[in-house]
């Protein structure tokens, strides 16, 4: 018989806020310590009060807008309450009545063509702490108590391991791009809900939930093997399946039972009466709208319009930091082809010999717009822009200021040239020869010892020309 999987995602996604959602403690990432992001608010003690961060029910519509959900006007908290030594009030301020967004939709392309995901809705909600467990010891980091998630519930319409990792690629690249967040491994968290039934069958089968997953590597393990788990339960009657929370373990490849799976009524929902409704009118939505970023297909679009490369626009929209220096740069008036390839080709290159990232690019618009100008201009040419640029990354300084200390700004007229040409070829008899004789890399030598001479100033095609011209 075949059989056909029924995945269905809930994903919480960490949001990039300045502060936490309840209280003005600093988001996770400002923690150097454990417990050194804490107040009495986000630490449950006794009288505190939560106070609602307005930029995060922004990012949540920004969020849902980007998903083409229906934005809910009216919205609330709910106290979702269940026992956990990381959740120190014993309750989570989520929401389940008026969550903030509903019925989305998201289109996702495999080997297998495109498919519509539904989205059920997305609702804001608290995180919890961290257990750090160490031989026969517990601790408690609560850090990342109150920082802010929201979680995004799909309707079960994913069939494949491969649709769920598209889903979640683009989840990243738009959450990415649109500045909601970094979605880095800990801040995008997925829940598997997975079932099996016949092929053709309309009811569902027994649904199991695969908890906190944060690797797609690992979500793509867990999926091919609870798949196949129920369908050798269902074809062989190997055991019987139940409904149920598992965990994915990385060294075996296996999920393994936690707990039975929990409904609504366990966890006795309430509405929070320290939280006031959130109302969302015309205007301040407007505003939202305005602010919200180019979609990700229209922004890979522009970028191919003006000549970037695919690769380079993959890289791009993955990574928000640096799409945004490249935007910001060619708002300073460079080319965008060319300022593609000084970030990710020469920033990328200076940055990967002292074994770093492009994350780490430390770098403003101007700075790197002044470069390219110098170059564009004829100021400096190439090679002497990438010392710039070397000296501007490991470093620091300012361009202008250092091409002018190193003498790489002069302009190095044709007879100047000439006369160091003439020096290289007298210093280098044996080289001039070898070139006479068909040696082509002693064209290489000669060329790169006139560069030299002329501490990378001058037209490097100029300096060529001449040489062979003087060779032949």
């Amino acid at each position: 018989m075949k059989y056909e999987v029924v995945i269905g995602l809930e994903t919480h996604v960490e949001l990039s806020t300045e502060s936490k959602i309840f209280c003005s403690c600093g988001g996770h990432s400002a923690a150097n310590e454990p417990n050194d992001c804490v107040c009495p608010a986000c630490s449950g003690m006794p009288g505190m009060l939560p106070v609602m961060n307005k930029r995060v029910v922004e990012l949540a519509v920004t969020a849902g807008i980007m998903l083409n959900c229906n934005i809910s006007r009216y919205t609330t908290f709910d106290k979702k309450n269940y026992y956990y030594p990381d959740l120190p009030c014993a309750y989570q301020i989520t929401q389940l009545n008026h969550p903030i967004c509903t019925d989305g939709c998201v289109t996702v392309k495999t080997s297998e063509g495109a498919r519509d995901i539904r989205i059920k809705q997305i609702h804001m909600e608290e995180d919890a702490g961290k257990l750090v467990h160490s031989g026969n010891s517990s601790y408690v980091d609560f850090n990342r108590t109150s920082v802010p998630l929201i979680e995004i519930v799909t309707q079960p319409d994913f069939r494949s391991a491969e649709e769920v990792l598209a889903y979640l690629g683009k989840l990243k690249s738009m959450f990415r791009s649109g500045g909601i967040s970094e979605c880095e491994e800990g801040a995008m968290r997925c829940d598997v809900n997975i079932s099996v039934r016949p092929e053709g069958s309309e009811e569902f089968g027994v649904r199991t939930e695969i908890k906190n997953m944060s690797s797609f590597e690992a979500i793509e393990k867990a999926i091919r093997y609870e798949s196949q788990r129920h369908i050798d339960a269902l074809e062989f009657d190997l055991e019987e399946l139940v409904q149920e929370t598992r965990r994915f373990d990385d060294a075996t490849g296996k999920t393994m039972a936690m707990r039975n799976k929990e409904t609504e009524a366990d966890y006795r929902y309430f509405p929070d009466a320290n939280l006031m409704p959130i109302v969302i009118d015309d205007e301040w939505l407007e505003e939202i709208k305005a602010n919200k970023p180019v979609a990700v297909d229209e922004k890979a679009e522009q970028y191919r319009e003006v000549g970037i490369s695919e690769k380079e626009i993959e890289m791009l929209i993955s990574n928000h930091k640096i799409a945004r220096l490249l935007d910001e740069t060619v708002a300073e008036g460079c080319n965008p082809k060319d300022t593609a390839a000084w970030i990710l080709t020469d920033c990328a290159g200076v940055l990967r010999k002292d074994g770093k990232t492009l994350n780490e690019l430390d770098m403003t618009a101007k700075t790197l717009a002044a470069i390219i100008k110098m170059v564009d201009s004829g100021t400096i040419n190439r090679n002497a822009g990438k010392k710039v640029l070397i000296a501007v990354v490991e470093k620091g300084v300012d361009p202008e200021a250092y091409c002018k200390e190193q003498g790489l700004d002069r302009k190095v007229d044709s007879s100047a040239i000439e006369s160091v040409i003439d020096k290289v070829i007298a210093e280098n008899s044996q080289a001039v020869e070898d070139f006479r004789n068909g040696k082509v890399k002693a064209m290489q030598a000669l060329f790169g010892a006139c560069m030299k001479e002329l501490r990378g100033a001058g037209d490097p095609a100029m300096i060529k020309e001449l040489l062979e011209s003087k060779l032949k």
